[in-house]
């Protein structure tokens, strides 16, 4: 993830800044980082997420959103703000989860503060960020319970899951097209090769099943 020259803004420095901003940005410890992969040392040179993340992005809506069409649960994609009151985060996950009420920071901002799952689709600029320190703010997210990473550059997605007793665990890593996830959150079952259609970009190694 790039960010912009140092400077520090307040969260409603941010809010406004975003509101008529031409791209998303989040926000941490008073710094604002545009989003999207950059071709150039300023954000009029960001380009838009590849096409293997954006077939990823829209299969994940489809299929989640499909599932909690008649359900209690409901989802929402990359363009919902969420927020970590704790931490200080605003990010736009590539899709969240709700179940029950939706809730969020105010009626002004729209932020939401109580997602069970959050999906994140890995670039090449946010792969690090997302496995490591992401997680870990979004982990102060109370009512979060499943952290699904899925990478766009090859077929390779990883699940964590937190238990009972409030420990995260890793309960899926597979490069198998054939392979379910099972979202315990929302009690839907996924097939990746679902997930990756239309990803023909892709390297055609990455699709054999070994």
């Amino acid at each position: 993830m790039t960010k912009l020259p140092k400077k520090y803004y307040t969260p409603e420095e941010y809010l406004e800044l975003e509101e008529k901003a031409a791209y998303k940005s989040e926000y941490i410890h008073g710094e604002i980082f545009p989003m999207g992969d950059f071709e150039g040392d300023t954000p009029e040179a960001m380009a838009g997420a590849k096409p293997a993340h954006n077939a990823i992005r829209e299969n994940l809506s489809i299929e989640i959103g499909s599932f909690l069409k008649k359900k209690s649960c409901r989802s929402y994609s990359s363009d919902q703000r969420v927020l970590i009151p704790t931490t200080g985060l605003y990010a736009y996950p590539d899709l969240v989860a709700v179940c029950g009420k939706p809730e969020f920071s105010d009626s002004q901002t729209g932020s939401l503060t109580n997602p069970v799952l959050i999906v994140e689709v890995l670039s090449q600029s946010t792969a690090n960020y997302d496995r490591s320190e992401k997680f870990e703010l979004y982990r102060d997210i109370p009512t979060f319970r499943e952290y699904l990473l899925i990478d766009s550059r090859r077929v390779w997605v990883e699940l964590w899951r937190k238990s009972e007793e409030g420990i995260w665990s890793l309960m899926l890593e597979s490069k198998l097209l054939e392979a379910v996830i099972h979202l315990e959150t929302i009690g839907a079952d996924l097939l990746l090769a679902d997930l990756y259609a239309n990803t023909e970009d892709l390297p055609e190694t990455v699709f054999r099943v070994r």
